[in-house]
């Protein structure tokens, strides 16, 4: 996998940079790096693949839009027309299974015809595309409803096989990511491991109560560019830094019913008075489970750092402050 990601970043930053590009469909130009000489996809088709969107804003020359590899999950992609000249399903149509590939295409088309917006801040109209086409399923002359089925199959087989693998690879991830950061870990008989690095006050919050904290969750794995993986924050800076930073968000101390939060964040405000803050690491049975949710895969283990601010009580208007 990590080789997989050092090829696709090179192609996507250095290949970027040479003059060896092709021209394609109206506005792509692409460079196929590898080929195996496969059939290639077709409308209708029904491909696995990896990749990584880059595009160059005034601070960036490779800001990441979309990185399979981070995520640690592979999109499947129905094969249709393509909206415009030079989109992104007529650049995949130049490759087969196992090939690869960067396609640069022009984000004003890309916003015409997909009615998403641009991203701020752009130095240049242009996203670079680096593809890993992992696997294709052939639509063939089968009919629609045929084809339909075998591709529900093809898409269980695939999903079971990631499952299984992220529920072999959890334990290994905990403790890589321990030993990565070199933490003095306690752990609770549910498997919860955590460091508090400041207890807080006596107080203590129950189920029917409402905590007010601040937080950060990421994912065990770094980022490919060696960077936190985090999936949501309630600190601005720490949004901005990991690329999820939203304006409609507002990043602030968050307000949540203690008993609806995952049951390993539960057991860790739970050792830590107002003022306290505490890492927690879950494994998946005390975060979102073997069927994950959002940007969450089954048999994830998570990490999250939470300081709590305020306790407030059923039918209390204000936190119990510091």
């Amino acid at each position: 996998m990590k080789k997989g990601i050092i090829i696709l970043l090179a192609a996507a930053s250095g290949l970027s940079a040479c003059n060896k590009f092709e021209k394609g469909e109206g506005d792509m130009t692409y460079k196929i790096y590898k080929s195996d000489g496969k059939p290639k996809i077709q409308d209708g088709d029904y491909v696995k693949l990896n990749g990584v969107q880059t595009v160059e804003t005034n601070t960036n020359p490779d800001s990441v839009m979309v990185n399979t590899y981070d995520n640690e999950r592979p999109a499947f992609f129905a094969i249709s027309k393509s909206m415009f000249k030079g989109d992104l399903a007529s650049g995949l149509k130049l490759l087969g299974e196992g090939d690869s590939a960067v396609f640069k295409l022009n984000l004003d088309s890309m916003e015409k015809y997909s009615g998403q917006p641009k991203p701020k801040g752009l130095k240049s109209n242009i996203a670079s595309f680096t593809i890993k086409i992992e696997k294709v399923l052939h639509k063939g002359k089968d009919p629609d409803s045929i084809f339909e089925a075998k591709k529900r199959l093809f898409f269980e087989a695939e999903y079971k096989a990631l499952n299984e693998k992220n529920k072999t690879v959890e334990p290994a991830k905990i403790a890589k990511y321990v030993e990565e950061n070199n933490l003095k870990v306690t752990t609770a008989p549910s498997g919860l491991q955590y460091v508090i690095t400041a207890p807080g006050n006596s107080e203590r919050a129950t189920l029917t109560d409402t905590v007010l904290m601040d937080y950060t969750g990421q994912f065990t794995n770094k980022k490919s560019n060696g960077t936190l993986n985090v999936f949501d924050t309630s600190d601005a800076k720490i949004a901005k830094e990991a690329g999820i930073f939203s304006e409609s968000v507002q990043y602030v101390p968050r307000s949540l019913p203690l008993g609806q939060l995952p049951q390993g964040v539960i057991q860790g405000i739970q050792l830590i008075g107002v003022g306290g803050k505490i890492k927690l690491i879950l494994p998946s049975k005390l975060g979102f489970g073997e069927n994950g949710g959002g940007p969450i895969n089954p048999f994830t283990p998570l990490v999250f750092d939470v300081e709590l601010k305020g306790i407030i009580k059923p039918n209390a208007g204000l936190p119990l402050a510091k």
